[in-house]
């Protein structure tokens, strides 16, 4: 008896773990199984838990209502340029924030710390009229540049940079003759991939799943994201709803394969804090 009593808690946590692993995955399986019936079939009572047969028709019917591989392509150009451009250009910033001691350096880090308190909906008007003046309206740069340099992404790092590395290490390589640069190249990033690893996912998620920038920026439907491409197709009459399930399943690919490669890196990332106390 007191060893049953003694597995309860571990029963228990079990169960826990067991029950939010379904109630993640359900929404997943949900949208693969609605991309295999037809319209009809969705709107039954109740709907299908099952998979269909019209697997084929709806992927049919899914490259004629959009050009899906083309708008597929569009985000995944998106996505990897802006994730490549905040990596380096975060962590230049963070580094610059940690190694150099200048004037104004912790008031400039503050107020680059409040603005992650404004509302990104605030800033949309003042986008649109940046983006239109710059003459980049209805491109793909005005999607990704802009947040190459973003305050949450120079936080994230500079905090993990101050957890990893110590000022000793940045001087032994000084006094061996190593630039700024290579320091920066050759001695901090090596120390740092978990922090960037956790960026990359972060950023690459943020402008895959990006719906409100493309709806004010792009207008040529050849140049829509999926979320803009998916949303536009939904007010057809008669929207062939499992051609649209099954778009967007096939948008969350790119989305569980980027997870599985960084996660890794991510979960590291996330505890090093804790674990360094």
């Amino acid at each position: 008896m007191p060893a049953l009593t003694r597995s309860l808690p571990a029963v228990s946590k079990h169960a826990v773990m067991i029950v939010g692993v379904l109630v993640t995955i359900f929404p997943f399986v949900w949208v693969a199984m609605m991309g295999t019936h037809t319209r009809s079939e969705i709107y039954s009572s109740p709907p299908p838990f099952y998979f269909g047969d019209n697997l084929i028709s709806n992927y049919e019917r899914l490259l004629e209502i959009m050009p899906f591989w083309l708008v597929l392509w569009n985000s995944l150009y998106v996505s990897v340029l802006g994730t490549i451009g905040a990596v380096f250009f975060c962590s230049m910033c963070a580094y610059g924030f940690f190694a150099y001691q200048f004037r104004g350096k912790n008031v400039i880090f503050g107020i680059m710390i409040a603005s992650m308190m404004v509302p990104p909906v605030l800033t949309l008007i003042p986008f649109f009229l940046t983006v239109r003046f710059l003459g980049i309206l209805d491109t793909h740069f005005a999607l990704w540049f802009p947040g190459v340099a973003n305050a949450f992404g120079i936080f994230l790092i500079r905090q993990y940079m101050t957890t990893s590395i110590t000022r000793d290490l940045l001087d032994a390589a000084k006094v061996d003759g190593a630039s700024d640069f290579r320091i920066y190249w050759s001695v901090v990033l090596p120390l740092i991939k978990p922090a960037l690893a956790t960026l990359a996912i972060v950023m690459f998620i943020g402008l895959w799943n990006n719906f409100l920038t493309p709806l004010i920026v792009l207008s040529t439907p050849e140049k829509y994201v999926l979320t803009l491409a998916l949303r536009s197709v939904q007010s057809l009459a008669n929207s062939p709803w499992g051609a649209i399930m099954l778009g967007t399943f096939l948008s969350m690919v790119p989305l569980l394969v980027a997870f599985l490669f960084f996660s890794k890196q991510m979960m590291a990332g996330l505890t090093a804090g804790a674990v360094k106390g």
